[in-house]
């Protein structure tokens, strides 16, 4: 099975500054990543009204993701300064990635943080995987799903990205009972939800489902 590896990087930003940090992002961090080897692409989460930024890279394996630490600090410390802000970083395994196509301008993601004791991450990715992921497709305005994982604490992220704002809010009620379903059966518990803007969608992650 194909392991690819994620960091991501929370800003708090000033919301004020998100616009000038989301350039800086696009025209700075972007390129630099590029010619970083084993960089697989990016991508932003943006909430503006609470100024939470979430930028994640993908890395081929997980030399690539450790050789990057250095450029990417000075990059990531850069960052925080433009969005005026502090930096917060987590380190996972893409445990699955599906798209059923690509995103345009536009779409906008739900969030949700997981945790459950760490002997039953595959667990949680098995139930995601079958019994989570086929009620998403469904879903009116479903554009992709991911789901990252961090064995050693135990935590999982799952992204859930639909074409639009008014397509997410739609779906919210389904959504939630999708979530409560498989967050029970994986006997795992929800740490938070957030809803936020896919600002940047270059993650070139392959098909994981």
């Amino acid at each position: 099975m194909t392991i690819v590896f994620a960091r991501s990087t929370t800003i708090q930003a000033h919301p004020s500054f998100i616009d000038e940090g989301m350039k800086h992002v696009r025209d700075v961090v972007m390129p630099a990543l590029a010619d970083v080897e084993g960089s697989l692409g990016m991508s932003l989460l943006v909430d503006r009204d609470s100024g939470r930024c979430i930028a994640t890279s993908s890395w081929r394996d997980e030399e690539s993701l450790r050789a990057s630490e250095g450029p990417v600090r000075k990059l990531r410390d850069e960052a925080a300064e433009i969005f005026h802000g502090t930096a917060e970083v987590s380190r996972w395994d893409i445990a699955a990635m599906h798209r059923d196509h690509n995103s345009d301008r536009g779409a906008f993601c739900r969030v949700t943080w997981v945790k459950t004791e760490p002997v039953h991450t595959d667990r949680v990715v098995d139930v995601w995987k079958l019994a989570g992921l086929p009620k998403m497709e469904e879903l009116e305005g479903f554009c992709s799903a991911s789901l990252l994982l961090d064995h050693a604490a135990g935590r999982s992220v799952s992204s859930l990205t639909f074409d639009s704002r008014e397509a997410m809010e739609r779906n919210m009620e389904r959504v939630d009972e999708i979530r409560s379903e498989t967050v029970r059966e994986a006997n795992a518990e929800v740490l938070e939800t957030g809803e936020f803007e896919l600002a940047i969608a270059h993650l070139h992650v392959p098909e994981m489902a």
